[in-house]
């Protein structure tokens, strides 16, 4: 591992070898972004100083006398991953807000925004719940324990590794010779509402019948983990009644029903993540360093094994220390050599505990 202020990522031969060492920069990001060939990074997850909130070493971007100027500068860096990253490439920004005149500044999605309109894909918002924050010294606003990370992507087609983060499925048994579902529904049950239903045509009910027998003689074998079956003006069924807006509606006004199926290998995350803070985690060296834990799913779904993450705001390198546990490649770029000398300190002392375990 190195810290070095010169960049040039050929020299050491980075992206084709299998070299997982992270390599750590030091200087502006900016800068050495812009050394950084085009289409070279598969995965950026970072968290930019937030404005006026910190006074870093070396100054840096966050001091800007107005939440315009920031966010135009900190638009110059996201211009620049961009370019830098893959077109199967992902960007999960990491960014909270500020207030200025007793006004949030709603500056994460401003900055959400402007990345839409130069051409960025958002696919979440996912909000981090820190859990903590019990005390408010505030008298006339409410505490505020969440902030965002939004999930970008370049194109329409990009790296997910959805297995590596699903949950255990749920599975369906069966009982007194029934199927019965994971959420405790079964076909009896379904039968009974077909045969009962008064907004079913007796052609409809039929169809609804021999599609449930199918779906049940599936779920026997394994193939699905469990269902819902929805049957028109039964349940709330989808978000919109319009069948221009709604796939859901349009199939409960053909057929007069629908199913729902859990995937076998488990469901994905949710878009609210409860993980708390690194700083209550006795981290005293990082004014705001991010958790370890809010880097897992990012790194195993959107970079590949092999693939390099990138942070250009990597401070004391949580996500650099993350990549290394996961087998992944990654660089990292600060401006503060106190933050890189403990980054160097941590992914060293990680890697010989992983290296005791082997």
């Amino acid at each position: 591992m190195i810290i070095s202020k010169d960049f040039d990522i050929s020299t050491h031969s980075y992206v084709q070898s299998q070299d997982i060492t992270p390599l750590l920069y030091l200087g502006d990001c900016l800068s050495v972004l812009r050394n950084i060939p085009d289409a070279t990074i598969d995965c950026c997850i970072t968290s930019p100083p937030y404005w006026q909130k910190r006074e870093y070493d070396n100054g840096g971007i966050g001091l800007e006398p107005t939440s315009v100027e920031f966010i135009e500068n900190l638009m110059l860096i996201i211009d620049e991953i961009q370019r830098v990253l893959k077109p199967t490439g992902s960007f999960w920004l990491n960014i909270g807000d500020s207030y200025r005149n007793k006004s949030l500044q709603a500056i994460p999605w401003r900055i959400a925004i402007k990345m839409i309109d130069r051409g960025w894909i958002l696919r979440n918002n996912i909000i981090w719940n820190k859990q903590k924050g019990g005390l408010n010294p505030q008298k006339d606003r409410f505490a505020s324990i969440f902030e965002d990370v939004f999930f970008f992507v370049k194109n329409e087609k990009y790296y997910f590794d959805a297995d590596s983060v699903r949950s255990i499925p749920r599975k369906a048994v069966i009982k007194n010779g029934n199927i019965i579902s994971a959420t405790g529904v079964t076909g009896v049950n379904y039968r009974r509402k077909i045969e009962l239903s008064t907004s079913l045509t007796q052609e409809e009910k039929e169809n609804a019948l021999q599609a449930l027998q199918k779906v049940l003689y599936r779920l026997s074998l394994g193939e699905i983990s469990d269902f819902r079956m929805v049957i028109r003006n039964e349940q709330r069924t989808t978000h919109s009644d319009s069948i221009k807006l709604s796939g859901r509606a349009k199939e409960l006004k053909d057929k007069g029903f629908y199913f729902l199926f859990y995937n076998p290998k488990g469901q994905l995350p949710s878009d609210v993540w409860e993980i708390i803070p690194e700083d209550t985690q006795n981290r005293k060296q990082h004014f705001a360093p991010f958790p370890e834990e809010l880097c897992l799913i990012p790194i195993k779904t959107t970079c590949p094994t092999n693939g390099i993450v990138l942070d250009p705001f990597c401070g004391t390198g949580t996500a650099m220390v993350v990549a290394r546990e996961l087998n992944r490649k990654s660089i990292g770029i600060d401006i503060s050599e106190t933050y890189l000398t403990i980054a160097q300190k941590r992914i060293c002392q990680k890697s010989l505990n992983y290296s005791l375990f082997q």
